[in-house]
């Protein structure tokens, strides 16, 4: 994925291209699609961070670099669990839940 978004940022012409993309029906729809999963991982990755400027770091990568930035939290997630599905899902907020 890395290696991909590197390609894309250094080769292709975002707006030239984009425009293409949003001249076709199905590149709108592809677009929505993706963006509308940016939005809700937004609101979980709101929702987990108690601090309102990480949120904002977060969503903006993940706005900008998408679901490599996804796979990223996730990870960080993951270890930060200890196993713990309950503190995996709420975040900073596990011991409000708890």
């Amino acid at each position: 994925m890395t290696a991909v978004l590197i390609y894309a940022f250094t080769r292709g012409n975002f707006f030239t291209e984009g425009s293409q993309l949003l001249s076709m029906p199905w590149g709108i729809v592809s677009l929505v699609d993706l963006y509308v999963g940016f939005s809700l991982f937004s609101m979980w990755v709101i929702y987990r961070e108690k601090s309102a400027l990480k949120s904002i770091i977060w969503v903006a990568f993940i706005m900008v670099l998408g679901f490599f930035t996804v796979s990223f939290y996730i990870y960080i997630a993951l270890q930060s669990s200890r196993d713990d599905w309950n503190r995996f899902f709420h975040g900073r907020r596990y011991s409000l839940s708890a």
